[in-house]
């Protein structure tokens, strides 16, 4: 018998299983357009990946569609259908209830997005229907339900914890309960793994699968992350400047682009599989040596109780060498890193820099003479520049607080030096940070590390807040600085892709002790310890990189 093909259009897209159309959709402000002509179609049951830089409209796109759009931004022409309902052209009470029925919305920050003054079942309570919230009963018996529902173990307690009790991975199954909440068919993941750790990042991902599974959702995945995307999506987007560059099956998108922007995209993303840094032929003398080194603290509200940040560490560091420390959160890592550069001095155990003991109970102004050669790159570029001061003003100040007569006598061609060495154009020197790209101010957090001319620099997560190419040209600025001043680093990074294109060694830090150490290409192809193993399994886009040839990765997936 032949099958008959439904003519209407709403039940053509019931029948292909299609929850959302988005046809020709443009965004923008009264002066601007922000998104042009984007469309795509998702299904119940797949996954639509959205990938692209900062400022390629691929949050505005997801936003739209969820009618979550900042103040001033809105969708100015096209089609947003929702099982068939038109969306945007609804009055404001029947499109507010479509949106708030229909989408579940799982943020970047769940720190940001969870209120941190109600618990997580006041949270919870608020995002259910109007029905069953007015029965305590019920509300609390759905809510369990959710926590359970999102793998989170003891659900009944977690209801009675505030978001600052819970880790980042947890609090982030909180968001996604709160999401589903009130069963939704569509759940839009904006960048909801960019601030885990890889293994919680697996966790949370293999999460929104199985409830895409196990609900029939459709999912939007919004990411920079290409790893990501290769894994969970089945089709693809990639946006550049608000308009959609290339779109298509997620296997096809990424083995074969056809436009150059993909290419460049994919070319920019630092692989577990790719070249190593170069290793020195000699075996160098040590600039920095840990032995033992302890870092407690006490746990408010409990005078005999304490955590063990640190547990006793050792680590050497050696001329021109680049050691990687990698861990989840909560590893120590950083604490680490706060000791080596003298921002944390309640260790205890043996430090020596350049030959020298370092005492914790040296007075603060010889622990920065001994420490004067170590400098920290941060995180944050955005957070770690002064606004009021222009790039000039940054990069200068280290040299006028702790720098020496000849230095301060020449620091206007020092900052000009160091400029051209983080290739940022003499013409910035006036700029204020808000003037800078995300990549320009990293540069200028570089240069400021470099105005003492030190002999390491401890950078942590010095790329995480960047886009594909910016990262990959401050990789390569690292790369080139390591060569050019034979400098020593120290990189902390949950990023196994950064470690490899920079490191020489990798140190891997579990709950303060060191489980494993070893030369970068020993730790990538044959790690031995099982934490190790379980870091690099989770690292996304598994399949992406198995189609490469030169893939040298040899971690068991069982």
């Amino acid at each position: 018998m032949t099958a008959v093909i439904p003519v209407d259009p709403k039940a053509r897209r019931a029948a292909a299983g299609i929850v959302l159309e988005v046809n020709d959709l443009h965004v923008g402000t009264s002066r601007k357009e922000l998104v042009h002509g984007v469309s795509f179609a998702l299904e119940a049951g797949k996954s639509v990946g959205i990938v692209g830089e900062s400022g390629s409209g691929k949050t505005m796109t997801a936003m739209a569609v969820a009618g979550l759009l900042p103040a001033g931004v809105r969708a100015t022409g096209g089609s947003i259908c929702v099982d068939g309902r038109e969306a945007i052209d609804r009055d404001g009470r029947l499109r507010r209830q479509l949106l708030r029925d229909d989408f579940g919305v799982v943020f970047q920050n769940p720190t940001v997005s969870l209120n941190p003054r109600l618990t997580i079942g006041d949270q919870l309570h608020e995002a259910l229907a109007d029905d069953v919230r007015r029965d305590r009963r019920a509300s609390a018996r759905r809510a369990v339900e959710l926590l359970d529902h999102v793998g989170i173990a003891r659900p009944q307690e977690r209801l009675r914890a505030y978001p600052h009790e819970l880790s980042g991975g947890l609090n982030q199954r909180a968001v996604i309960a709160i999401a589903i909440a009130r069963s939704p068919r569509i759940l839009i993941a904006d960048e909801a793994t960019t601030a885990l750790d890889v293994s919680v990042q697996r966790q949370v991902l293999d999460l929104i699968d199985r409830l895409r599974r196990e609900l029939q959702l459709g999912v939007i995945i919004v990411s920079h992350d290409i790893g990501v995307i290769a894994d969970r999506a089945d089709d693809v987007l990639v946006m550049q400047n608000g308009e959609t560059v290339e779109q298509g099956p997620t296997t096809r998108v990424l083995h074969q682009p056809a436009e150059a922007y993909t290419q460049s995209l994919l070319a920019a993303v630092p692989r577990i599989d790719g070249p190593l840094p170069r290793r020195s032929a000699t075996v160098a003398p040590p600039v920095i040596e840990a032995s033992k080194i302890v870092r407690e603290f006490h746990v408010p509200g409990h005078r005999s109780r304490k955590n063990v940040a640190v547990d006793g560490v050792d680590l050497t560091l050696r001329e021109g060498e680049a050691l990687g420390i990698v861990g989840e959160s909560g590893s120590g890592k950083t604490t680490l890193a706060r000791i080596l550069v003298g921002l944390d001095r309640g260790y205890t155990g043996d430090l020596t820099a350049f030959g020298q003991p370092v005492r914790a109970a040296h007075s603060m102004a010889r622990v920065r003479r001994q420490l004067r050669d170590i400098q920290y790159v941060f995180q944050d570029p955005y957070s770690s520049l002064d606004p009021r001061q222009t790039v000039a003003e940054i990069i200068a100040e280290p040299i006028e607080l702790s720098g020496t007569r000849a230095q301060k006598a020449r620091k206007k061609a020092l900052v000009s030096e160091l400029m051209e060495d983080v290739r940022l154009p003499q013409e910035f020197a006036t700029r204020k940070p808000h003037q800078l790209s995300g990549g320009q101010r990293q540069r200028t957090v570089i240069a400021r590390a470099l105005a003492l001319d030190p002999k390491v620099l401890v950078a942590d997560e010095p790329v995480s807040a960047l886009d594909l190419s910016v990262q990959k040209r401050i990789l390569d600025l690292l790369d080139a600085l390591r060569e050019e001043r034979n400098l020593s680093y120290v990189v902390i990074s949950h990023d196994l892709g950064v470690i490899r294109r920079l490191c020489t060694d990798v140190v891997v830090m579990r709950d303060g002790v060191v489980v494993e150490r070893g030369t970068t290409e020993s730790i990538f192809s044959d790690p031995h310890d099982p934490y190790t193993r379980l870091l690099l399994e989770a690292i996304p886009g598994a399949t992406w990189l198995d189609a490469s040839p030169t893939s040298t990765l040899k971690v068991s997936n069982s």
